[in-house]
């Protein structure tokens, strides 16, 4: 078994113990400074498929992906462009008629990537992996396979991987010239006293 496959095979059969996701995007997006989408590139033509799921072709995870990452990064209305890309490296679907006592999960797992376009420069010095599972409700405790069809298993775990994606950018705030958690903008006051200090030198 590859690689990607194996991110996602010993996760596969466990349950999942993470609380319901409500969606979000009619929310307010998050802060992310003067950010604006610009390219949204999504890759599958290396997945792999883990035995247990159901089958999905490359043109389907891209169109997933690029609908998920436009309707949550799409809502941004800054001036400065950030390009996003994203690999779909390996998935699984919870097929239906399996045994509920295995029960079954939807994974993804991608590797994100993020530029700078003004700069022309690549944000992240190694690609983020990430391994995204759907949440856990009433109808995926006993296996999605069994209450959704493939279509709305993609399109929950490509919504949960572009937030994923959202939630990694939070992470590194000074990517959009904010700043580091933990510590607070200088007011007005404060930058005028150190730029009066500096003066002073």
């Amino acid at each position: 078994m590859s690689r990607p496959a194996r991110r996602l095979a010993l996760p596969l059969m466990l349950l999942l113990t993470a609380a319901c996701a409500k969606n979000d995007l009619s929310d307010p997006p998050a802060d992310l400074g003067d950010f604006v989408l610009g390219h949204n590139i999504v890759v599958a033509d290396k997945m792999q498929k883990v035995p247990i799921s159901r089958e999905a072709t490359v043109e389907e995870w891209e169109a997933a992906m690029k609908k998920a990452v436009d309707d949550r990064f799409g809502r941004y209305e800054g001036k400065r462009i950030y390009n996003i890309g994203i690999s779909v490296d390996a998935y699984a679907l919870a097929p239906p008629g399996v045994p509920v006592v295995l029960s079954p999960k939807s994974v993804l797992a991608i590797t994100a990537n993020v530029w700078d376009d003004a700069k022309q420069k690549k944000l992240n010095a190694e690609g983020k992996k990430m391994t995204i599972f759907e949440n856990l409700d009433g109808d995926s405790v006993v296996g999605s396979g069994l209450t959704k069809t493939r279509e709305q298993q993609m399109a929950a775990l490509s919504f949960n991987a572009a937030r994923a994606v959202e939630k990694w950018f939070l992470d590194n705030p000074e990517w959009f010239d904010l700043p580091a958690k933990g510590k607070k903008p200088k007011t007005g006051d404060a930058a005028a006293a150190e730029d009066t200090g500096a003066e002073g030198k």
